[in-house]
């Protein structure tokens, strides 16, 4: 299969990797099926995706933001969930309880390879854009508006940003973030946060280095993020050693040594 991906777009692989990977352990954390058939379609070499930080990273983030989503979902069954630079993410699988309606949203290569690998699937639409233009809002605010014509409250909307604010600046970030609040009344987010000190010594990454990408942005604090676009609060977050550290030596001991360094997941809402 013909893949044509943009730089960033490149980093989709890592996760895909990782948990094809993961799927084919005896024991596996994480079941992703449909990352091994793609693995397998695009004949991609999973070494240099999938080195053991990164590995335990990934499974671990995914742990978490399943857990969330689906704790959102359990709360309101019949919200909807857009899912920002999906990649080749495959969550709704996991997640799905037959009445959710799920958006992908992505750049055009990435959309276009994510047909070739994903079926047509009843609830779900991939919409071709940059995240940064608000041109997709058009398609979620009509399943919105569908779903709530007959309720007396608005249907809740969660948004998903998973492996992308590190590829933003802060300015970047700050318009997503006001294209969100200007085109939802009411929302959800659920986003990963890195930390300053990996942009500096991002060449240290031990995946993301063999890649073209760059990391352009980092965070101490979720509140950082909120304070780029009024309105926005900034709820909680939570460190990946939190998973992590169940599971390995090594995990433990980056969690017990380098507490600030891993990436967190961070809630917001408006």
């Amino acid at each position: 299969m013909d893949m044509k991906l943009g730089d960033v777009q490149m980093t989709a692989l890592i996760p895909v990797a990782i948990k094809a990977n993961e799927t084919l352990r005896k024991k596996p954390r994480v079941r992703d099926e449909v990352a091994v058939e793609i693995i397998k379609t695009l004949g991609i070499d999973t070494k240099p995706l999938d080195k053991f930080m990164s590995h335990e990273g990934v499974i671990a983030r995914t742990i978490m933001l399943d857990r969330s989503v689906r704790e959102f979902i359990e709360k309101n069954p019949e919200c909807v969930i857009v899912n920002l630079a999906s990649g080749f993410d495959n969550r709704f699988s996991r997640v799905d309880n037959g009445k959710i309606a799920w958006f992908d949203v992505d750049l055009p290569d990435s959309i276009e390879l994510r047909k070739k690998v994903f079926p047509v699937r009843e609830r779900v639409l991939m919409i071709s854009g940059s995240v940064l233009e608000s041109d997709w809002c058009a398609a979620v605010l009509t399943e919105i508006e569908k779903r709530s014509s007959s309720k007396t409250n608005p249907v809740p909307v969660l948004f998903l940003a998973e492996g992308l604010f590190m590829y933003f600046s802060l300015e970047e970030i700050g318009k997503l973030l006001s294209i969100l609040k200007m085109n939802f009344r009411r929302g959800t987010l659920i986003a990963e946060q890195n930390n300053p000190m990996m942009v500096e010594k991002q060449n240290l990454h031990d995946t993301v280095k063999n890649t073209k990408a760059v990391f352009k942005s980092g965070t101490w604090s979720g509140q950082e993020i909120a304070d780029l676009c009024d309105g926005i609060k900034f709820v909680e977050e939570h460190s990946f050693n939190e998973e992590m550290k169940k599971y390995s030596f090594g995990g433990w001991l980056f969690a017990k040594l380098l507490p600030k360094m891993n990436d967190r997941w961070a809630t917001f809402k408006w």
